[in-house]
């Protein structure tokens, strides 16, 4: 396509062409010469018109932009997919599909936490994250498809593919590559098929988005480390460093051996998070060079040594941070408010492999037992946990969890103190679901909802029935002391969205019996906040001014 240009007519005085104007120092005169290409007119409004004097330099770019789009010719379609086989599961019941359209967002809307429920839609933001992943499980272990038209509107839910499992949807839905929720990453685009060309995955690489090429990284990584490593060193010296760190992060997907030269090396980068992130994933990789020099610290700082009362651990913590200790990520101050003492023995011990211990003193029951000497046994534990939770060593995370029970069974004043609440949480995580419900459980019985939400939190759900009994018992225990009900809304949040569709009936009943100050269940279509503000008047220790609503 040629496209020929006609002289501006009516230009403003400070954008007409000098030589037209019978002044000195033109670049372009004109028609007299060639157009100016694209690549000129780019370093013309780069340097600015007073240095690189243009001719209605918009006009001219507007005008080149449309020919250089007009003049690409259509590529040769793709073939279009075979229809879909036809689905064997039977349709949902009328009441499990008035259900579904509850949880999922009105068509064109957000899904935000303001929206509430009808048979229009507009499910929460509690009802997205956490209601409609189980009822898509429960729909799939009964073996119900979902209605049509709403295929596209559970699909386009972030992390939604993996739970309903993909190859049971129709083709259109499979092959709608450029829905960017249409996956757990949020992706854009789709995964190459095998023996494609890498070409369009080092294009997108280079010219995508930074989302695009965050989330283009994580995919390769899983299909392909190597590849994806080989593509993130291409381009590693120019990247910025916020962008090094995240790009960084997605090496924990399939993260060997095989990483550890690039990640020696990120351990000099000028960045400090950039070195951070990198010494805290070799220290993940328990045969690194930076876990065996973090080792050889470690037992130089911990020694187990033998007294008149028995074997006890003694700590040493480094008295200062070397330069090699700081290439191995270790701050020379504390970030934290700890003291820099305890705060670098924190992170030695937390970058070192637990089988270090295992080989040196013994197993970790037998280890975790002993009394720690000079008050360092809070930093030693803490540092552990971390350890633990980082190389996802369950062993450890069972005998860590273990100490309150220990501690409260009546044991000396050496024994060993419980891990804190925060910590317990995170080391759940390592165990299996089975096993954290039933440490929470036990925890409930023992301590109540005083430090339970963190534990819940981390809890899958549906809850157990033994978690979910453990929960309604400790609120109904709650109530019976006369206890707040609003000191305990953050378990009362957990509850609702986690508590199984089985408790429904003895939760009806329990609330059957309740005290006035505590809530009771909104009839159907009741407004929440209307609950909530007739059980806070209903609270005779409530004042008139933290009633909610109108008075």
């Amino acid at each position: 396509m040629t496209c020929t240009r006609t002289r501006p007519q009516n230009v403003p005085a400070q954008n007409r062409n000098p030589q037209e104007d019978g002044q000195v120092g033109p670049v372009w005169a004109g028609l007299d010469r060639p157009e100016p290409d694209w690549p000129d007119l780019v370093t013309a409004a780069l340097l600015g018109t007073d240095r690189r004097p243009v001719p209605a330099l918009l006009d001219l770019a507007a005008t080149q932009a449309v020919a250089r789009r007009a003049g690409l010719r259509p590529g040769p379609a793709a073939p279009l997919p075979g229809a879909a086989a036809a689905d064997p599961r039977p349709p949902l019941p009328e009441a499990a599909r008035r259900r579904l359209t509850m949880l999922l967002p009105a068509r064109g809307g957000s899904g935000g936490a303001g929206s509430g429920g009808g048979a229009g839609g507009g499910g929460n933001l509690a009802n997205l994250n956490e209601l409609l992943p189980q009822w898509l499980a429960a729909a799939g272990r009964h073996g119900y498809r979902c209605p049509a038209p709403l295929v596209p509107r559970c699909w386009t839910r972030p992390g939604r593919a993996a739970s309903c499992g993909r190859t049971r949807w129709p083709w259109p839905v499979r092959w709608a590559c450029g829905w960017r929720n249409a996956t757990p990453t949020g992706a854009s685009s789709c995964a190459p098929p095998a023996g494609d060309s890498p070409e369009p995955d080092r294009q997108l690489w280079q010219e995508g988005l930074f989302a695009e090429r965050v989330t283009h990284l994580t995919r390769l990584r899983r299909r392909d480390p190597q590849a994806a490593l080989a593509l993130l060193r291409s381009t590693w010296s120019s990247e910025r460093a916020e962008d090094r760190l995240l790009f960084l992060d997605a090496l924990q997907e399939g993260l060997s051996a095989r990483d550890e030269p690039f990640l020696e090396a990120a351990l000099t980068d000028r960045a400090k998070n950039v070195r951070l992130t990198a010494a805290e994933l070799l220290s993940t990789l328990p045969g690194s060079a930076l876990a065996r020099r973090m080792a050889r610290r470690a037992l130089a700082c911990v020694v187990l040594t033998g007294t008149a009362d028995g074997a006890r651990m003694t700590v040493h913590p480094p008295t200062v941070c070397d330069p090699e200790m700081q290439h191995d990520g270790i701050a020379p101050a504390s970030p934290t408010g700890r003291a820099d003492r305890a705060f670098w023995l924190g992170e030695i011990v937390a970058a070192t492999p637990l089988d270090t211990w295992v080989t040196a003193y013994g197993p970790p029951e037998a280890l975790l037992a002993l009394p720690v000497s000079d008050a360092w046994q809070q930093d030693l534990l803490d540092a552990w946990a971390r350890a633990a939770v980082r190389q996802g060593d369950a062993r450890w995370a069972r005998a860590l969890l273990s100490l309150p029970s220990r501690h409260r069974d009546g044991r000396s004043t050496d024994a060993p103190v419980p891990v804190p609440v925060g910590s317990a949480a995170k080391l759940l995580a390592v165990l299996p679901s089975e096993e954290q419900a039933d440490w929470s459980a036990a925890f409930l019985a023992d301590h109540g909802l005083a430090d339970a939400f963190q534990l819940l939190v981390a809890c899958p759900a549906p809850w157990p029935r033994g978690l979910g009994r453990a929960v309604l018992d400790a609120l109904v225990r709650a109530a019976a002391a006369g206890g707040y009900p609003w000191s305990h809304s953050g378990v009362i949040g957990v509850a609702e969205r986690a508590l199984a569709p089985e408790a429904a009936d003895e939760l009806a009943a329990l609330a059957e019996h309740t005290v006035p100050a505590w809530p009771r269940p909104s009839p159907p279509g009741r407004d929440a906040a209307a609950a909530g503000r007739d059980a806070r008047r209903a609270d005779p220790r409530a004042r008139p001014e933290e009633i909610p609503g109108p008075r």
